[in-house]
């Protein structure tokens, strides 16, 4: 099995470490296993299933999407060879990816790209149309994260262009648009860098991840899950982040209750995410409706936090739990891994892409 390794802050495999790391540093709840389930996918992000079972996935550097096929997770024949198949390449920071009704959905910055019918004509890859092109341009949190709510609403993260700055009214938000017409409408406000979302299973209310500021120090803000229960809610970026911690720059005569307070306050520079609802029926009953966040990890912390997977578990809209999924990623201050989204496959186990190690994950339950 391959190894990796951090080295002056980029990932790489590198067979000197054959015998430093492995996939026993993960520590996981008892009943439950990890293994590769896709090797030299480069830069994994963002994954979304098809109807028919291929695993579509987004990268951020390496401007590529991939598609996963054979050797399935639904009712696909296990010995048929796994392989990755580059569906388009060249594109800017395509993290964001959506399937919806045989279409798959990309997101290249300022625009969002449709491939009709792919799992249909496949192998053939159909040229993508551009579906939207009125998002911004800058590469300052610019990638994205895609959802189709039940009634086929895409929505889209427009990140802050800076660390901290009151950029006006088209960033830091996420919208929904109706992809028939073209139409957008902001949902949520004061959302500094959204990188994960998805709808209660129960309520179908939008739940979402949010990096906190930097350069306030090593143990605030925290970043945040956070729940919209009403549409055009602001979150307080850029004057509050996580409920009550005022910004110096932007803070003054503003007050914290004007402002929506995060259901989790997950811990400064942790970087969550993708997350996930689990739907599926393979772990255990406590787990059905728990909340599955991947945290990308500190970079600019003087001791590192995060690289982890984390569970949420809630009881309506409370949160009544938080636990460590998943750990093992960071040994010391060495990460040699770092997860950036998750995804439940339909045999219910829950893959992890690693855009650090060029990996996805999948986690089963056996017991």
């Amino acid at each position: 099995m391959k190894k990796w390794l951090l080295a002056a802050g980029v990932f790489a495999l590198t067979p000197a470490m054959a015998n430093t790391l492995a996939l026993q540093d993960i520590e996981l709840p008892v009943g439950f296993n990890i293994e590769v389930f896709v090797d030299d996918i480069e830069n994994a992000r963002q994954m979304a299933f098809g109807d028919k079972g291929m695993l579509f996935v987004g990268s951020r550097r390496a401007g590529k999407v991939y598609a996963v096929t054979g050797g399935g997770l639904a009712g696909v024949d296990m010995r048929v060879p796994r392989q990755v198949t580059v569906v388009d390449k060249g594109l800017t920071m395509p993290s964001g990816i959506a399937f919806y009704q045989g279409d798959l959905y990309v997101a290249d910055i300022s625009k969002i790209l449709k491939y009709s019918n792919i799992e249909k004509n496949w192998p053939s890859i159909p040229e993508p149309t551009v579906i939207y092109d009125d998002l911004p341009e800058d590469l300052h949190h610019g990638w994205k994260y895609l959802r189709f709510d039940e009634k086929g609403r895409l929505y889209i993260p427009v990140g802050a262009p800076c660390n901290i700055c009151d950029a006006g009214p088209e960033y830091s938000k996420i919208l929904r648009l109706d992809v028939k017409t073209g139409k957008a409408e902001d949902v949520a406000l004061g959302v500094r860098n959204s990188v994960g979302f998805d709808f209660d299973p129960e309520s179908g209310d939008l739940w979402f991840t949010d990096n906190g500021r930097d350069h306030m120090g090593d143990d605030i803000p925290d970043c945040e899950l956070n729940h919209l229960a009403e549409i055009g809610q602001h979150f307080g970026y850029p004057y509050f982040h996580a409920g009550d911690v005022v910004d110096p720059e932007f803070g003054a005569n503003r007050k914290a209750e004007d402002y929506v307070f995060p259901k989790v306050r997950m811990g400064a520079h942790v970087a969550p995410l993708g997350m996930t609802f689990y739907t599926g029926e393979q772990f255990p009953a406590d787990y059905q409706r728990s909340v599955f966040v991947a945290e990308h990890g500190s970079w600019n912390r003087s001791s590192k936090v995060g690289y982890r997977v984390r569970e949420v578990r809630l009881k309506g809209n409370e949160v009544v739990e938080v636990n460590v999924f998943a750990k093992g990623w960071l040994q010391g201050e060495e990460a040699w891994g770092r997860p950036a989204d998750v995804a439940v496959a339909p045999d219910g186990s829950l893959l992890v892409s690693d855009d650090g190690a060029n990996v996805i994950y999948r986690i089963s339950y056996n017991q």
